[in-house]
């Protein structure tokens, strides 16, 4: 076997890794009505089984970047998914609501361990043009997860029930660590670049990972798309007449994908990840314009997410190209599922606030707000990098 086929073969696991993942989102969010069903007695509490990994995701995040950096980015993904695995088939005995709950808080580590480490190793495997398409690659893994789900989950359930699938999601995950650890991808040690782990590596870390306009750059710009994702992807097809509103719904996160899977590519070869992020938000900033000018509100859905998949595969990109090191990679990956968890977590709760008030004009006027600050952020750390003379634009 070729050494680029193998490459080839260990990031096509590795982005299995992250469809697994994202399922553990997904498989929540997919058949929510049937997952209440299961707890109904908990009617005011059920939401927290959805978003509970968002919050751990919060409050983990940066450290998870750490942890990868001193236990192995390889061990700790195996770890991940086998962790991920045994809970999903604890989850199909469907417990008790509050050991289903603390259940979900352990995945939560799971997911992190996954989306920390996967792209830490895409990035140390791969080179050049290889590189960028499969950071890329990698970026489209929630969206994917997503739409497999819905298109194949959604009947798969309704046949088998959710135990089921939770023992299929739960196999899926134990069969991607045996996966991982036999095409173990070749990385190398980052223990001597690493403290001994405590509270005052902890706090160290999230200084370090923060005030460094390199490893944090990708996460604050990641922050502000995921502020808007899922909470447009939730909110903007009930604006839509009933007839409009589903198969926009379906086309919304892959027109994204699409984007980011055939453009970023070759905008990488002539423009920096930041740039790329940048055009994407400014693409964004005039997709909504439209609206002023009368385009249609379906049209300029599919626009606005097609334009974020700019910044979808730029961000992902941006980190090995703005850090050198697999361990900064790490922290910087780790600052991604921080930020990326909060924007997931407070996304929805402020537009719909933003819509109750000012109605749907509120909402893209808000929104139109988060990009220029993107673009605004974006452009503060390019100046920073600039001006301590570092690599990166």
């Amino acid at each position: 076997m070729s050494q680029s086929f193998r490459t080839f073969l260990q990031v096509i696991v590795l982005w299995a890794a992250g469809l697994g993942a994202a399922t553990q989102f997904a498989k929540i969010a997919v058949d929510f009505r049937g997952v209440a069903m299961l707890y109904p007695d908990q009617a005011d509490s059920v939401g927290w089984l959805l978003s509970i990994i968002s919050l751990m995701g919060v409050i983990l995040g940066a450290v998870s970047g750490a942890i990868a950096a001193q236990v192995g980015p390889v061990r700790l993904l195996v770890c991940g998914l086998g962790l991920g695995g045994a809970v999903s088939l604890f989850q199909s005995t469907v417990p008790v609501f509050h050991l289903m709950l603390g259940s979900r808080i352990v995945e939560g580590v799971s997911h992190l361990a996954i989306v920390v480490a996967a792209p830490t190793l895409i990035a140390q495997i791969t080179i050049g043009s290889a590189r960028n398409a499969a950071m890329v690659l990698w970026s489209s893994f929630f969206g994917v997860a997503f739409a497999l789900n819905a298109w194949f989950g959604v009947p798969l359930i309704a046949r088998f029930g959710l135990p089921a699938y939770f023992v299929g999601h739960g196999l899926l995950m134990l069969c991607l660590a045996v996966l991982v650890a036999a095409f173990r991808p070749a990385v190398g040690s980052l223990t001597s670049e690493c403290q001994r782990w405590g509270l005052k590596s902890v706090l160290r870390s999230h200084v370090e990972t923060y005030q460094s306009p390199n490893v944090s750059a990708p996460a604050i710009g990641w922050f502000f798309y995921t502020l808007t994702f899922v909470s447009l992807l939730a909110i903007l097809p009930g604006q839509l007449p009933a007839s409009q509103s589903t198969w926009v719904a379906s086309l919304m996160p892959l027109a994204g994908i699409v984007i980011s899977w055939l453009a970023v590519p070759l905008l990488l070869t002539v423009l920096s990840s930041v740039t790329v992020v940048n055009l994407g938000f400014g693409a964004g900033l005039v997709a909504i314009l439209f609206l002023v000018f009368g385009a249609p509100l379906h049209v300029v859905c599919i626009v606005l997410f097609a334009v974020l998949g700019l910044v979808q595969g730029g961000s992902f990109a941006a980190v090995p190209q703005l850090n050198e090191s697999a361990r900064d990679q790490a922290l910087s990956y780790g600052a991604m599922a921080q930020m990326g968890n909060a924007g997931n977590l407070l996304g929805t709760p402020v537009l719909l606030t933003i819509l109750w008030r000012w109605n749907e004009e509120g909402v893209f006027l808000a929104v139109a707000g988060f990009y220029a600050a993107a673009i605004a952020a974006h452009g503060f750390y390019s100046a920073r990098r600039q001006q301590a003379g570092s690599s990166g634009p």
